[in-house]
């Protein structure tokens, strides 16, 4: 059996959802591919079939950690801007694994949904996208998001496309606009915003993923290629996450904390 294609072990547990410390919605930036390739000899194709594995294994930790949704950058507005080849290699094999792969996340609980763009994108892709995301639709366990043909910028202006367009139409006042207005017209609404960002490959930038969705997530930006990637090293960065303390744009005062501390302890 070809390597990248063989069967990942499935998700060991379910993990509950909801726990405190644990992050609800996991956007993950897969990267790497091209250059764990380069490393040894091999065409950047084989970076991308490598990565598979790592995606499935990856889907099964989320599973056993009780990660809710899970996001992964599977093609940028901007990848067309690499060679014909990668390009037309990447549209292939995306049809090749979600068919060959449809059934085995159905299986596990998993919804397939997307987001992105359509002009461009190969509509063999897309029927691909939507027979997954139609196979799934009724489970429950991960909210398993592609991110297929995706720019953030180019989802903000298709949001405020929108917005424009209904107050043309007298159905919107412009003077109402909040920002509950623009989220409502994003790619994917009912979707929380992203608590966790994982970057692998050791580059530190967004690269135009989930600017809107990510504006308060914790960043973590990992050496690992993502080919090593799994649900081993997913486990290890939920942990790390663990460890942050985040404010949404508060503070703490520690200071203070220690001096109402100290109080409890001469209360006691």
């Amino acid at each position: 059996m070809d390597e990248h294609r063989r069967e990942v072990e499935p998700p060991r547990c379910r993990g509950q959802v909801g726990v405190e410390g644990n992050p609800l919605h996991v956007a993950l930036i897969m990267d790497g591919n091209g250059r764990w390739a380069n490393e040894r000899g091999l065409p950047r194709t084989e970076g991308h079939r490598a990565g598979e594995v790592a995606l499935m294994d990856t889907i099964a930790g989320a599973i056993e950690a009780g990660v809710r949704y899970l996001s992964v950058y599977a093609f940028s507005t901007e990848n067309w801007r690499r060679s014909p080849t990668e390009v037309r290699f990447l549209m292939g094999y995306s049809k090749d694994v979600l068919r060959r792969r449809r059934d085995e996340l159905n299986r596990w609980g998993v919804r397939v949904r997307w987001s992105g763009r359509s002009p461009r994108l190969w509509s063999s892709v897309i029927k691909e996208l939507r027979a997954a995301e139609e196979l799934t639709a009724d489970n429950d366990v991960l909210d398993f998001i592609m991110c297929v043909n995706y720019g953030g910028r180019a989802e903000l202006a298709d949001a405020a496309a929108a917005i424009a367009r209904e107050a043309r139409q007298g159905r919107l006042d412009p003077a109402k606009v909040t920002e509950k207005t623009l989220a409502r017209r994003l790619y994917l609404p009912d979707v929380p915003d992203v608590d966790l960002v994982i970057r692998t490959s050791g580059e530190q930038r967004m690269s135009n993923f989930l600017p809107w969705q990510a504006a308060y997530a914790e960043l973590l930006f990992v050496s690992d290629p993502w080919p090593t990637y799994g649900r081993d090293k997913l486990r290890r960065d939920l942990e790390a996450f663990g460890g942050r303390q985040r404010r949404f744009g508060g503070a703490v005062d520690a200071l203070a904390s220690c001096e109402t501390a100290a109080g409890a302890a001469r209360e006691g």
